[in-house]
């Protein structure tokens, strides 16, 4: 296996990651806003992975099959789950009822949500990491 090869297919599962956490924190963020440019709650938004096939180059990389397998980001989509209605005839979002509908952001479900993508953050830099230290110990073999 290609060392570089294997260090991109890490480099794309952070980057993953990283999307990740920036829109578990947009759903943090907006756990309470009731009213948003489209005039509604906010609507929790997830991220879909999908599966990414990285070429290999060489005759190792064709007789092994093709490639590497990594992980990107599909796309950013909205969970459709109602939010909760509460009865608060004094809020400025209320209907004629006197409902406000809030967002669908569970803040429990989000922050297990921030631990698992954070320590799959820092798994794939630790693959990162020894990578480099692998190839560094190879440069050393030949002095």
């Amino acid at each position: 296996m290609d060392l570089l090869t294997g260090i991109e297919a890490t480099n794309g599962a952070l980057g993953a990651q990283r999307t990740r956490l920036d829109v578990i924190a947009q759903n943090i963020a907006n756990a309470r806003t009731t009213r948003g440019p489209d005039g509604k709650a906010y609507q929790r938004r997830v991220v879909n992975f999908e599966s990414e096939l990285l070429r290999t180059q060489g005759a190792a990389g064709r007789a092994a099959g093709g490639g590497l397998s990594t992980v990107r980001v599909a796309g950013v989509g909205i969970d459709p789950t109602p939010g909760q209605r509460v009865n608060d005839a004094g809020h400025p979002d209320a209907d004629a009822q006197g409902m406000v509908t809030l967002p669908n952001v569970n803040l429990a479900f989000e922050m297990v949500d921030l631990i698992t993508a954070s320590r799959a953050y820092e798994a794939n830099l630790s693959v990162a990491k020894n990578a480099r230290q692998m190839a560094l110990k190879t440069l050393e073999i030949g002095k």
